[in-house]
């Protein structure tokens, strides 16, 4: 089924993708699928941070993958704070994540990436407090500047640790930094699965919305839920968005390796439709 001619650029999770495809074959089945964009993923795995000491060379053939296939990589996924967080106790450990975060800001000028969606990690792996919190929004103060200099927008997600659980503790940063380059880039099947309310969050980020992640969940359950089949209000969300005029993009989040499909293509192309409709129903033709 072809997509209808969005209003909102469509995109989809680089990791919706079998883990072996290249970049090529990821950009590719994008757009045979119907999306608009590919948002890459910078993990804490050694795979995806070897990314950010990519040569010239390579950086140059992903541009010039993008300009072959039409489909750009519109934002970068920084979730490598899990394991490296801002807040850490450790010096080291945030001098490490100082240091990705300088690298995934000059990636995404070399490729032409808008946005760099970090999360709200103050820490993950070890305990969290005072002390971390403060940490935590000193390192983004920090990374605030790099990314104004370069142009590139940092945009914060709600994530499953309570320092920024909810798109309301998301703008309280966008508030306290007042800046054009720190907004926020919420995920409202996060909101769902920790107790708010979607449509309530969403309203609290007019003004400051550069994105929305999608994806349905149900109580302890957050990867692999066919939408439709979870609690996320995701129709009720794109109606409540489009009456306050957003037109920004909306980012698909899905897994190759998470859910009961057989066939993960196969699923990429379901959830588009699906969203094709809910969209359509939302910003109409």
């Amino acid at each position: 089924m072809t997509a209808y001619k969005r209003k909102n650029p469509l995109g989809i999770y680089e990791k919706a993708f079998p883990s072996e495809y290249t970049w090529e074959q990821i950009l590719r089945g994008a757009k045979e699928a119907g999306y608009d964009f590919v948002e890459m993923s910078i993990d804490e795995s050694a795979g995806r941070l070897s990314r950010l000491d990519w040569s010239a060379e390579e950086r140059g053939h992903l541009r010039q993958l993008i300009h072959d296939t039409g489909v750009g990589i519109w934002a970068i996924g920084l979730s490598a704070h899990r394991k490296y967080p801002l807040g850490s106790a450790s010096d080291e450990t945030r001098k490490q994540g100082l240091e990705i975060l300088g690298k995934v800001i000059k990636l995404a000028v070399d490729l032409g990436v808008r946005v760099i969606q970090v999360m709200g990690y103050d820490a993950f792996y070890e305990p969290s407090d005072e002390n971390t919190h403060r940490r935590f929004r000193e390192g983004l103060r920090t990374g605030l500047d790099w990314a104004s200099a370069a142009g590139v927008i940092l945009a914060l997600e709600n994530v499953d640790t309570d320092l920024v659980n909810s798109a309301e503790k998301a703008m309280s940063f966008v508030n306290e930094f007042n800046s054009p380059w720190f907004q926020i880039y919420p995920d409202v099947g996060n909101m769902k699965a920790f107790g708010y309310d979607p449509l309530e969050q969403l309203k609290l980020t007019e003004g400051h919305l550069v994105g929305v992640h999608v994806k349905d969940t149900r109580p302890g359950e957050l990867r692999g839920v066919p939408l439709g089949a979870g609690t996320v209000p995701i129709r009720e969300s794109f109606q409540q968005l489009a009456k306050a005029g957003y037109a920004g993009p909306i980012l698909m989040e899905m897994w190759a390796d998470f859910g009961e499909a057989q066939d993960p293509l196969d699923s990429i192309v379901q959830a588009r439709v699906v969203l094709d409709r809910w969209m359509k129903e939302a910003w109409g033709d």
